[in-house]
């Protein structure tokens, strides 16, 4: 017989404003711990050291993560020029040196091959796998690992302030799989003078502003009180990439049993990835096809 799951039945989205100095998994799991939550997740690891938007899916709402992951994401970070790091960020060992410093119009210049449709290579010390292991790990080893470009597209990579010399802040607004750290990398290596990322920032993902933000002590301050739900965004946040359908009682049921239900469709064709809602609540997800849902994703709330 499985074992079942300890916790409450508690879907919804919740937007943390995360804090330097912790991963994206022990946030998670501290909010899981607050809500006493069976299940829960999050769209979009942040480094340890980086701070803002890690929305955070419970229960049913985890469904919702590849819609919010797949979105566009913005971020505003630092760069420090005159060194690069093993790393790429300033937790790391330096590794090279410069004097030079950059003009403002040699920075804007360089961003430009930096934007649109790009090649980038993650860092070495990132999660991406090679031969099933995890790249930071065999760094840390020790290991002269080479990783293969990946596409990323960045929608718009612009300079938005230069304290010093020393450093620069930029705002990206990227697609999925983007490495800021890179950027800084790659950025510092095209202006002959190196560079890292010093401070990053994450200011929105897909349907999530930093704004809206609460934070980690608000959340242990509510942790395990009647009070901590009204933290929530619902479910239905995670599909606002998606078209909404409105679904009858009928088809309703039908979709709740995993078989094709009747919509009311507008906007969409045939083909189309949507969602279907009853009442306001979200009933599945699926592929529209001549006025029926066929369901991929079907929501137990």
């Amino acid at each position: 017989m499985a074992r079942r799951k300890k916790g409450r039945d508690v879907h919804g989205w919740l937007v943390v404003d995360k804090p330097a100095g912790l991963t994206s998994n022990a946030v998670v799991n501290k909010v899981r711990w607050a809500f006493d939550a069976k299940k829960a997740g999050h769209a979009g690891t942040l480094d340890p050291d980086a701070t803002g938007v890690l929305a955070i899916a419970l229960g049913e709402a985890t469904k919702t993560v590849p819609y919010v992951t797949d979105a566009m994401k913005a971020y505003r970070f630092t760069v420090r020029f005159g060194q690069a790091t093993n790393t790429d960020d300033a937790e790391g060992e330096v590794i090279a040196e410069s004097d030079a410093r950059p003009s403002d119009d040699e920075i804007t210049a360089a961003l430009a091959p930096l934007t649109g449709d790009i090649m980038q290579v993650p860092p070495k010390f990132s999660a991406v796998k090679i031969d099933g292991e995890r790249a930071y790990k065999r760094a840390r080893d020790g290991e002269d690992i080479e990783i293969a470009a990946r596409p990323l597209f960045v929608e718009a990579l612009s300079l938005v302030e230069r304290p010093d010399a020393d450093h620069a802040v930029l705002e990206m607004t990227c697609g999925k799989g983007g490495y800021v750290r890179a950027i800084a990398r790659d950025l510092g290596e095209a202006l002959g003078c190196h560079g890292h990322v010093e401070t990053l920032r994450r200011i929105w993902s897909g349907p999530f502003l930093a704004e809206e933000g609460v934070s980690l002590e608000r959340v242990e301050e509510l942790a395990k009180t009647d009070e901590i739900d009204a933290l929530l965004m619902p479910l239905s946040e995670g599909l606002t990439s998606l078209p909404e359908l409105k679904c009858t009682h009928e088809g309703a049921t039908r979709l709740r049993h995993g078989n094709p239900g009747m919509v009311i469709a507008s906007d969409v064709e045939y083909g189309d990835e949507a969602w279907a809602s009853l009442d306001g609540e979200p009933v599945a997800v699926g592929v529209y096809k001549a006025g029926e849902l066929h369901p991929s994703r079907v929501f137990n709330l």
